[in-house]
């Protein structure tokens, strides 16, 4: 059953992150399946931060729904770089995640407190630069999946590793196709 799961939290991440490579709002609903499924794997499998983001990348695929989808032009629309405020933002909220989230796990069972308050750090701070467009949030995933990759294996995840290595697939070339976008 475990495996079932997997494999279909897998392709609806992959579909997920092909629609935001494309800038397609179908990210987040097919990304909403995957992100319920993978929350309660990595709650069996006692990645416990994971479970955790999984369950923030459920609200804010709702917040980007809402953004992505709105009517009101007041709301970014277009792909676009971080300020370089923004930029100090993004570095300076994955710190502070990363901090709460190790302070977090060494109270619990998990063997693997440092990869997955740093991975979870990462993919919290990618998703709210997805959520508003900004291509740095390519860069955050690309760290992520280079060491959840690792991770999943570590954890006997195999399938969930190998989504990710697509995902690093696709994020190295979302980042490309966005940068292309930016420039026309």
């Amino acid at each position: 059953m475990n495996l079932f799961l997997e494999v279909l939290a897998s392709f609806f991440g992959i579909l997920s992150v092909w629609y935001a490579r494309k800038n397609i709002i179908y990210v987040f609903p097919t990304g909403i399946v995957s992100v319920l499924i993978f929350a309660y794997l990595t709650f069996i499998n006692k990645i416990y931060a994971e479970t955790g983001v999984n369950i923030y990348y459920f609200v804010m695929s709702i917040y980007g729904w809402i953004l992505w989808g709105s009517k009101n032009k007041k709301i970014q629309k277009k792909i676009s770089l971080s300020s370089k405020d923004e930029i100090i933002f993004s570095i300076t909220i994955f710190i502070i995640f990363f901090i709460i989230i190790y302070n977090i796990l060494e109270n619990t069972d998990s063997d693997v407190i440092i990869l997955d308050s740093l991975t979870t750090s990462l993919s919290l701070t990618a998703m709210l630069l997805l959520a508003r467009r900004k291509i740095e949030n390519w860069i955050f995933w690309i760290i992520a999946d280079l060491i959840y990759i690792p991770l999943f294996l570590y954890k006997g995840l195999y399938i969930a590793s190998l989504q990710y290595f697509v995902f690093l697939l696709l994020a190295t070339s979302g980042y490309i196709e966005w940068k292309k976008n930016i420039k026309k």
